[in-house]
């Protein structure tokens, strides 16, 4: 990973995600970013993925694999479009904002993983280190670390994961598909940050 943010930036991007969630929810403009205040971190390039959930349960999940703007824009965009246009969901209404935790994935550029066949791919597997992308051609799926926990049996995560990409499970044992792997550093709200955050707008 990349130099890791500091909790401060962490907590910025927590903060200006929370923001502009709630702000396009209630159909509102996202406010102006006041850049001189960011750190240089939060002004380079970086991808993300935002997670929205309530309870525990997924409300919404979207982000980018490689960077191309700004990380705190990045971020912005994906609170956004996890709570607006993530197509599992309908729209967050604005009556579930007080439930809403936000979780920031910070990626790792993909590095290509290099394997001969399906055993050599589930010893590759690092459980709970890395997330992994498929891709059968024009078709790519990609699962985060966290997934890990309710899938911890690395052939379960390949069998979901070919499902997600729309393949039948097995595809990865029958055919070579392209796999790729990335880290993240994730941070999240707390109840008590979302619950002051909407106490106080």
């Amino acid at each position: 990973m990349q130099d890791k943010l500091s909790s401060e930036e962490q907590q910025t991007l927590l903060r200006l995600a929370r923001e502009a969630l709630e702000n396009r929810v209630r159909g509102e403009k996202l406010p102006p970013l006041n850049e001189t205040a960011l750190s240089s971190q939060l002004r380079e390039k970086g991808a993300s993925f935002v997670t929205l959930t309530i309870g525990g349960r997924l409300r919404g999940c979207i982000g980018a694999l490689e960077a191309y703007q700004p990380l705190v824009e990045d971020v912005r965009a994906h609170a956004v479009a996890a709570a607006l246009e993530d197509p599992r969901f309908p729209a967050v209404r604005e009556d579930e904002l007080n439930r809403i935790q936000i979780e920031v994935s910070r990626l790792t550029r993909p590095i290509r993983l290099e394997y001969k066949d399906a055993a050599d791919l589930l010893s590759k597997l690092r459980p709970h280190v890395d997330g992994v992308i498929l891709r059968d051609g024009p078709r790519r799926a990609t699962f985060l670390p966290q997934v890990w926990e309710t899938i911890p049996d690395p052939a379960g995560f390949l069998n979901y994961l070919c499902r997600k990409m729309g393949l039948h499970e097995n595809a990865w044992r029958t055919k070579y598909l392209e796999v790729f792997t990335y880290q993240v550093e994730e941070f999240h709200e707390y109840p008590n940050d979302f619950n002051t955050v909407n106490k106080s707008a």
